[in-house]
């Protein structure tokens, strides 16, 4: 009994064994195949790291990403065209009216008659501006009251270097003034087109407000769009005229006078001229400025780049219109109650030349609706007329309407 438990143990025993290590073997295939796809995993992600690490940019590359991303249109524009705007230093000679302040006794007046007479003496100011360089032979565009009355024009570049002025010529009723400086390579604004403008884009006004220019040779920014467009002011106090002037938020100051107004672009589409406070005591930027149309700007510069001035004293012929009345109309048994009729017409003027004669009746000028006799001379007056120049009058004749255009012509000497 012994010898056969002895006999068949072992093979039990071999056989469990021999189960037991296949199993054990089976686990650790599936041990290492597990092992081996964290080791490829493991491997995968060390190589995207890797990857990652070597497309990551420099510091110096990471500072010009952030730097690009800091720029616009509206500094990409104000960096091309800061070179080519100026300060504009003037000294003017002022006319000044003085009398005794203390004398206003009437008896005093008859009795020291020279102590109450005007006195007019002469005195040299300084006065301060913008402005910008159109060519690069080195034309640059103003406001005429920058430097009316100029006796020396000082430029100053945006590299600090002074060089003086000379004056080709100005228009007054414009406002507007082309000076010329020496040399051949100046970097120069590219002139913009003031017929497309659209309210609300966005523009820049670059000048020199308040002399600050001077501090380090560079033109002050501000930035605001189009608020207005076609504003008419008509002819102020100072015999000036503004017409279709860009009305714009971006804040213009005292010195911001003959700056550029820039589009986005970088093309200079209007000059700074003045700005409204609203109130005689307050004198600073409010938000409401106006600058000239660059397309008026350019017409006046050409004129004064080949003639020196515009000539203004024009002379049309016409000496005297009266407003229709229902007596006139009655009387030369008119079909039209609206205009002016001609009563008096120089027969050498332009106007008779042209073909105008006496009782024409005048219904409008360029378009213009006539219906008084003040309303003709507020037409002529607001219109920036200069010889050569040819006017357009709609005229009612015999009941027929004519057209009839007069040539300006200069003003004749006095004999």
């Amino acid at each position: 009994m012994k010898k056969s438990s002895s006999t068949t143990a072992p093979r039990w025993f071999f056989r469990k064994l021999v189960g037991l290590l296949g199993f054990i073997m089976l686990l650790s295939s599936c041990g290492g195949n597990s092992g081996a796809g964290q080791a490829q995993k493991d491997t995968s992600l060390f190589v995207q790291e890797a990857l990652a690490q070597s497309n990551a940019p420099t510091p110096g590359e990471a500072n010009d990403q952030l730097y690009n991303s800091r720029q616009t249109a509206i500094t990409r524009a104000v960096a091309h065209v800061s070179p080519a705007v100026v300060g504009i230093n003037v000294i003017q000679v002022q006319h000044v009216v003085s009398r005794h302040p203390f004398l206003s006794d009437p008896t005093w007046q008859l009795l020291f008659p020279e102590l109450y007479r005007q006195r007019v003496y002469e005195r040299k100011v300084e006065s301060l501006g913008s402005g910008f360089i159109i060519s690069p032979d080195g034309y640059i565009i103003t406001n005429q009251h920058v430097v009316e009355n100029a006796t020396e024009i000082l430029v100053t570049l945006t590299d600090g270097k002074q060089i003086q002025a000379d004056l080709v010529g100005m228009d007054k009723l414009t406002d507007i003034a082309v000076l010329k400086i020496d040399g051949k390579d100046h970097p120069y604004i590219e002139l913009g087109n003031s017929e497309d403008l659209l309210v609300g884009e966005w523009v820049i006004a670059l000048g020199n407000p308040f002399g600050l220019f001077e501090l380090n040779d560079k033109p002050t920014v501000t930035v605001g769009v189009i608020s207005a467009v076609d504003r008419d002011w008509g002819r102020t106090s100072d015999d000036r005229l503004y017409l279709d002037m860009i009305q714009t938020d971006a804040a213009i100051n005292h010195g911001n006078s003959g700056g550029p107004l820039v589009n986005s672009l970088g093309q200079v589409i209007g000059m700074n001229t003045f700005i409204y406070t609203g109130s005689k005591y307050n004198d600073g930027s409010v938000g409401i400025g106006f600058a000239i149309p660059i397309n008026r700007i350019r017409q006046i510069f050409e004129e004064i780049k080949v003639k020196g001035n515009i000539e203004r004293d024009v002379w049309i012929g016409i000496y005297d219109v009266r407003t229709l009345s229902p007596e006139i109309v009655s009387a030369l048994q008119l079909n039209t109650e609206r205009g002016v009729i001609v009563t008096q017409l120089d027969r050498n003027g332009p106007a008779y030349r042209a073909g105008l004669r006496m009782y024409d009746v005048i219904t409008a000028v360029e378009g213009q609706s006539v219906g008084s006799r003040e309303e003709f001379a507020k037409i002529l007056e607001n219109m920036p007329l200069e010889v050569g120049q040819k006017l357009r009058f709609s005229v009612v004749r015999d009941n027929k309407p004519i057209t009839v255009t007069v040539k300006l012509e200069p003003l004749p000497k006095r004999r």
